[in-house]
């Protein structure tokens, strides 16, 4: 009886621990987006300061996708050889510096510089997100703690077009970059005394771990499963960092709306956003109860949230600012009901000791995609197209998407089972 009773204490006090892990992340990701949307809620101020075109504000944010890419391959080795505890608390740390690093730039050259250490810093973030879901949760908590985590940069994204504008008017632009940096600090606090309570799902011997050989790069690039998620996020990813960077710009500019009306309904989008990432977490478990393969549980919702986007060109022709929120904000909904099946994907078919590297190759296509539809707006907009050929590029990206992955991997099977066949 007294066994029975322990160990049901330990499952209660692992499952609060586990709980706290989600929460950290939810906190990190939110903070991820909230730092690097500062930039494009503050454009028109910036603008008028710097003297700044569109394609110098392009420019910016082509160089913050770059500097990410380049770093990611590095990221994914990083995290997966000294593990989540350190690499995330390391990099919160110099994206908070980073981010404030804004408020005392005083050229271009500047802004690129803290723009790039902050791109750098902040690429750490999902890899060790996702890694830490794989490594930690169980299958049927993963899901929703995924769920939970692409929530949040929807929360930040909620948060801070409600928060920036006003502190901004108020106390002037450097005030908001020195405001979001030092929230960083404040989430390094919880973070290291929570995660030493952490056990693995699989625990691995120290030394296991000493003795783990390197990342076979050929091995991974042999992989359908790699190409499946690597394509993936570079189809759909460019909408996410499109409509991120140049919403705030999109309804100044089709609405005529100023710098302290932005903010309702930029959050309006997000909101969607969120739930449509909830939605995503909640629904594979229940396919899961409901006999349903982790190939369908994975690949239908995938479809019906891929044809969810196809209205998003729509939010052109509207008349509304806040019609145009709810066409965009269905865009969204889609969008990250899309990805939290997607990263789902990745940590239920990638074997864990490769997915952090997984990760990172697939941000490094999404952040490659993401500099090319950021530049093409840029340049669309200098040339008189306006904002239609990337909306366009938008709604068909989701379709291509889960063709490629049903192409690379027409079964998906959990890691332990499909390693062998997913090579072939």
């Amino acid at each position: 009886m007294s066994t029975v009773t322990e160990t049901s204490e330990a499952g209660r006090r692992a499952r609060t621990v586990r709980r706290v892990l989600v929460a950290l992340i939810f906190c990190a990701a939110a903070l991820n987006y909230v730092d690097r949307q500062v930039l494009a809620l503050l454009k028109p101020i910036l603008q008028e300061a710097f003297t700044w075109d569109n394609q110098d504000f392009a420019h910016l944010g082509s160089v913050f996708q770059l500097a990410a890419a380049v770093a990611l391959p590095f990221v994914g080795w990083f995290v997966d050889r000294i593990g989540v505890r350190w690499g995330y608390m390391l990099a919160v740390g110099l994206w908070s510096i980073a981010g404030m690093a804004h408020a005392f730039a005083t050229s271009m050259q500047q802004f690129v510089t803290a723009r790039a250490v902050l791109a750098v810093a902040e690429s750490v973030h999902t890899p060790a997100a996702v890694k830490s879901m794989a490594t930690y949760l169980p299958l049927k908590e993963r899901s929703l703690g995924i769920g939970l985590m692409n929530t949040a940069p929807n929360v930040g994204a909620i948060i801070t077009p409600l928060l920036i504008p006003p502190i901004a008017l108020a106390f002037g632009w450097k005030s908001a970059f020195l405001f979001t940096g030092a929230l960083g600090f404040v989430w390094i606090l919880f973070w290291w005394p929570s995660v030493r309570q952490l056990v693995p799902v699989q625990p691995e011997s120290a030394s296991t771990v000493a003795q783990r050989p390197p990342v076979a790069w050929s091995s991974l690039f042999r992989d359908r499963r790699t190409w499946a998620f690597v394509g993936a996020k570079l189809l759909v990813d460019q909408v996410w960092w499109f409509i991120l960077f140049w919403t705030p710009d999109f309804f100044h500019r089709q609405f005529g709306m100023g710098q302290s009306e932005l903010g309702r309904p930029i959050a309006l989008v997000y909101t969607m956003a969120a739930i449509g990432a909830l939605s995503s977490g909640l629904i594979f478990p229940r396919l899961l109860d409901r006999g349903f393969a982790v190939d369908r549980a994975r690949k239908i919702p995938m479809l019906v949230y891929a044809l969810l986007i196809l209205p998003i060109p729509l939010a052109v022709t509207v008349g509304s600012p806040w019609t145009a929120a709810l066409v965009i904000g269905l865009a969204l909904f889609a969008h990250q009901g899309f990805m939290t099946n997607l990263f789902g994907l990745a940590a239920d078919v990638v074997p864990q000791q490769v997915v952090a590297t997984v990760i990172a190759l697939g941000a490094v296509a999404g952040n490659l995609s993401g500099t090319a539809i950021i530049e093409l707006a840029g340049w669309s907009l200098e040339h008189g197209h306006g904002y239609w050929p990337m909306f366009a590029i938008c709604g068909s990206a989701y379709l291509l998407a889960l063709g490629w992955i049903h192409l690379m991997v027409p079964r998906l099977r959990l890691a332990d089972e499909g390693s062998a066949a997913a090579e072939r």
